[in-house]
C-alpha cells in the first residue's frame, strides 16, 4: 500500500502564507514527479506546480512568484510554500506522486486526500 498524507491547510487572510506538506509512505521503491493540484468549488482540478526528482519545477502561470514547490527525497515529502495568498487561491489542494512500488513495477499515480485552503478577503 502507498499513502500520501497532506497537512498544512487552513484559513488565512489575504496576503498571508501557508506551507503545505505531503508525505508518501508505504511500499516505495522510487518516486518520480511529485506535484500539487487544486480544485475550487464548481471547477475542475488544475495543476499548480510539479517537481522532478532532480528538482526541476513547473508552475501554473497565476502562481509564479508566489508559490514555491520543493521536495525532500530522503523523507519522500513534497512541500508547497504559498505566499501572498489571494481569495482566488481558495481550494482543496491535492498532492500527487508518480511512485514505483518495486523494481518490477512501473510508475503509478497516487493522490492524497486533499487539504482545504481558504483565503478570506
Amino acid at each position: 500500500q502507498v499513502q500520501l498524507v497532506e497537512s498544512g491547510g487552513g484559513l488565512v487572510q489575504a496576503g498571508g502564507s501557508l506551507r503545505l506538506s505531503c508525505a508518501a509512505s508505504g511500499i516505495i521503491f522510487s518516486i518520480d514527479h511529485m506535484g500539487w493540484y487544486r480544485q475550487a468549488p464548481g471547477k475542475q482540478r488544475e495543476l499548480v506546480a510539479t517537481i522532478t526528482t532532480g528538482g526541476s519545477t513547473n508552475y501554473k502561470d497565476s502562481v509564479k512568484g508566489r508559490f514555491t514547490i520543493s521536495r525532500d527525497n530522503t523523507k519522500n515529502t513534497v512541500y508547497l510554500q504559498i505566499n501572498s495568498l489571494k481569495p482566488e487561491d481558495t481550494a482543496v489542494y491535492y498532492c500527487n506522486a508518480e511512485i514505483r512500488r518495486t523494481y518490477r513495477e512501473s510508475y503509478q499515480s497516487y493522490w492524497g486526500q486533499g487539504t482545504q485552503v481558504t483565503v478570506s478577503s
